[in-house]
């Protein structure tokens, strides 16, 4: 499903990955993520996909709620088990939307 998210700006933090063999726990943890993100102030929305990269896209009203998700424990619990079982490799890339536009015109 494509994020609905209000007129920029706001921030997009981008997480690019690539997994390990095996679940260990991951896709659970994932649902469970996705559900406390939303939970949180400032979120706005999320895309993922998954082919042969995984790239999760959420989207916070500022810079300053997309920082505090990062900290909030469970999600820390959460990358620190990403950076032990489930990636091989991964990136996060942090960004101000600036422009968005889709079939309707801008946003």
């Amino acid at each position: 499903m494509i994020a609905s998210t209000p007129e920029p700006p706001y921030t997009a933090v981008i997480f690019t990955s690539l997994r390990t063999e095996g679940d260990h726990g991951y896709a659970v943890m994932s649902r469970r993520m996705t559900q406390l993100a939303a939970e949180q102030p400032g979120f706005l929305g999320i895309e993922s996909a998954r082919e042969d990269v995984g790239i999760t896209v959420s989207y916070w009203a500022d810079d300053a709620a997309a920082r505090a998700w990062k900290q909030v424990a469970e999600h820390v619990v959460a990358q620190e088990r990403g950076r032990s079982a489930w990636y091989s490799d991964y990136q996060v890339r942090v960004a101000t939307v600036t422009r968005s536009y889709g079939p309707d015109g801008p946003r």
